[in-house]
């Protein structure tokens, strides 16, 4: 289990501050959700944590351990992105379960590629099944199969389920649960649904012109009486 902590972390990119001097914890075995307008540094905080982006002071700890001293391999390895859009490569299902062995010199033998889509609810795929006949549920719960390939200790999961129609959402959502329950992973959900926020995650971060606003468990969200968020949850411009 990971527990994972910032401190002081600042990243400015072309004399623009991003993130402002963020300090929080993301304790190991939860289900965060980082929420917050369009521009708060959602993605850029998620983007620190498997190395798209690196700090321009501060410091991020994975179980005490500083980021900055881990392997960009190894840091990848541990922890696992999955992506609004869930990108794909053109091909096959395997091809693409097989995408993080490829980069590491490796090769996923095919009974793994066939447990890991049981483990998102795509048994009945075949393997060799051509990416582009794959509805947009079953692209994002393939998605998080390559996500796990690695068997990471900590999922980054941006938007995955805001192009989802309402019944793949609930499917999602459930499988992250699963997930989350089998295997003890350290979860951080960037979703603007505050409804998902409350019933998918354990506690939120708020995030406002790149600077932690609030935190709290996810079951008081919808009855915060701070300002910023419920502005958020209203729908206000902030």
């Amino acid at each position: 289990m990971t527990t994972i902590q910032f401190e002081k972390i600042n990243v400015i990119r072309n004399d623009h501050h991003i993130l402002h001097d963020i300090s929080c914890l993301f304790p190991s075995a939860t289900i965060t959700a980082l929420i917050g307008p369009s521009g708060a540094g959602k993605t850029t905080l998620l983007k620190l944590l498997n190395g798209l982006h690196s700090p321009t002071s501060g410091e991020i700890y994975f179980n005490d351990k500083p980021v900055s001293t881990m392997n960009l391999l190894d840091l990848r390895r541990h922890a696992g992105m999955a992506l609004q859009s869930a990108p794909m490569l053109p091909g096959t299902v395997f091809d693409n379960l097989n995408l993080p062995r490829t980069i590491a010199g490796d090769a996923l033998k095919e009974e793994e590629a066939v447990r890991l889509l049981a483990q998102v609810d795509l048994e009945d795929v075949p393997l060799t099944q051509d990416i582009k006949s794959l509805s947009g549920g079953q692209r994002q719960r393939l998605s998080i199969a390559r996500t796990l390939v690695n068997q990471p200790r900590v999922l980054l999961l941006d938007e995955i389920t805001s192009s989802l129609d309402p019944r793949s959402v609930k499917e999602v959502e459930k499988l992250i649960h699963s997930i989350h329950k089998s295997q003890q992973v350290t979860i951080i959900w960037i979703t603007h649904d505050v409804d998902q926020a409350v019933r998918a995650t354990d506690r939120y971060i708020m995030l406002k012109d790149g600077r932690v606003e609030h935190t709290g468990d996810s079951n008081t969200l919808l009855h915060s009486d701070v300002p910023a968020v419920r502005e958020f949850i209203e729908g206000e411009e902030l």
